[in-house]
């Protein structure tokens, strides 16, 4: 990992950051509250119908269950520890770019922003009180008090270009029901073997049903010996895998509609930089410009921003997106991948690129000519620096260079032109996929030995 050359130093920041973790949503709440009424359901149709050896199979929490969330009409807030998660966040960005947030606050120089919902203000709040911290005179904690932005949800197509994107919200509705039945070979052997070793006659739905309990009692409650027990490794793993095929085809390189309704957003990142540099050349003193511009927002803004600069993509994957191929869907287990969901857009996961300003050459590569040689881009994922493909894999990348070779290829298209409804166009999916998946885990699943779900497995879901 190259560091950076001595003499360069920080002088403008862009983060695009996902909200801290939450509660479950209102539809996600009525799936507890009925799969509640399914375990009692099944329970009870254990006990009539099996004998006593068989009945101790079942996991004594299941006897009883309810959900944490039961009668609560209301959801997806921003829990305590989703505040804590982007108040650390700060505090940490303030510790590692110092000389950036040295400067008197002003929302100008320091822009906070975030859409209309909810647990995003409140997490660019949170993200607040960490920068601010100690920097006022309200309260106990000399806290002060800053201004964060939001457009209205309707219009805002920096941060919810998906909401306005037409094109895209046809292409998913459309794509759902293929997801689904892709997923459905790996649902249907997980919910046979469960039926088997606990003698519950499960259906797909309750799987999957048990699987979204699992990572929120692991992500929000620290519990994985109840919903996550009851699946063991190698059906983690595939779990897994249909959630990161999930967010691959929906959110992320599934689709080139996907990241490129996200130009709204790389435009304005690319802006705030040139404007920083420009305030650089003609020498102006620090707390007349711009040093920061924060934003929050979704996991459906944070994926296709990451897919736009080309991150966790497979081999020879970026030349194929500047061809405008179909990617391949990330590798099944046991093969490694890249494409990780709670890697590419967990809770408080984000995306930081940092522009410094470095004397004279400090790269072998040639460049355009003019001053802007003297200026480059890191890209920091979840805060470590991630290698550009765009940018020989490096992850301290000329500005131009970045411009020409990550930015350029994406400016062909437009917001406006790509994001009105077009005639859909058939696409053909691989008739065999079903077979290939299932002659694919009678094996895998068969192994002996294979651990319990561990909260590192299960802890985010996208």
């Amino acid at each position: 990992m190259p560091s950076i050359p001595d003499g360069c130093r920080v002088i403008h920041l862009n983060l695009v950051a996902r909200h801290g973790t939450r509660a479950p949503t209102k539809k996600r709440i009525k799936e507890l509250d009925r799969l509640a009424i399914r375990l009692e359901a099944l329970i009870n149709e254990a006990k009539q119908s099996l004998k006593s050896d068989s009945l101790k199979k079942i996991p004594s929490w299941i006897k009883g269950w309810e959900s944490r969330w039961k009668g609560r009409t209301k959801g997806g807030e921003l829990t305590s520890e989703g505040e804590e998660e982007l108040y650390n966040l700060a505090t940490r960005v303030k510790e590692r770019f110092q000389d950036l947030f040295d400067d008197e606050y002003h929302p100008d120089v320091y822009s906070i922003r975030a859409t209309q919902v909810s647990r995003a203000s409140a997490s660019a709040v949170a993200f607040g009180l960490g920068l601010l911290s100690g920097k006022g005179k309200l309260g106990p904690g000399n806290n002060r008090a800053f201004s964060v932005l939001s457009e209205s949800r309707a219009s805002d197509i920096c941060l919810r270009f998906f909401d306005s994107c037409e094109t895209y919200k046809a292409y998913r509705k459309r794509k759902e029901p293929d997801v689904q039945k892709q997923k459905e070979p790996i649902l249907e052997h997980v919910t046979a073997a469960l039926v088997n070793r606990y003698h519950l006659n499960f259906t797909t739905q309750d799987v999957s049903s048990l699987w979204f309990l699992c990572k929120q009692e692991a992500s929000l409650l620290n519990i994985t010996n109840q919903a996550c027990g009851l699946f063991n490794e190698a059906e983690v793993y595939f779990l897994e895998w249909t959630d990161d095929l999930e967010g691959f085809v929906l959110k992320g390189y599934g689709e080139s509609i996907n990241y490129r309704m996200g130009l709204p957003l790389l435009k304005d990142v690319v802006q705030s930089m040139e404007e920083a540099i420009i305030a650089k050349k003609e020498n102006h003193p620090d707390g007349t410009y711009e040093k920061a511009r924060l934003r929050f927002a979704h996991a459906e803004t944070v994926v296709p921003f990451s897919c736009l600069l080309g991150l966790f993509l497979e081999g020879s994957d970026f030349e194929k997106i500047q061809r405008e191929e179909a990617l391949d869907l990330p590798p099944m287990p046991p093969h490694g991948r890249n494409w990780k969901g709670s890697v590419v857009a967990p809770f408080a996961g984000n995306n930081m690129l940092v522009l410094y300003q470095c004397p004279g050459k400090t790269s072998d590569d040639s460049t355009s000519e003019g001053q802007n040689n003297s200026y480059f881009i890191q890209v920091l994922h979840n805060e470590l620096p991630v290698s550009m493909p765009g940018c020989g894999n490096k992850d301290f990348c000329p500005f131009e260079e970045f411009k020409e070779k990550i930015v350029k290829p994406h400016l062909k298209h437009d917001y406006d032109m790509i994001c009105k409804i077009k005639p859909p166009v058939a696409r053909e999916e691989p008739a065999t996929f079903g077979s290939k998946v299932s002659g694919f885990f009678t094996g895998l699943f068969s192994q002996k030995g294979y651990r319990v779900a561990s909260a590192e497995n299960v802890k985010t879901e996208l």
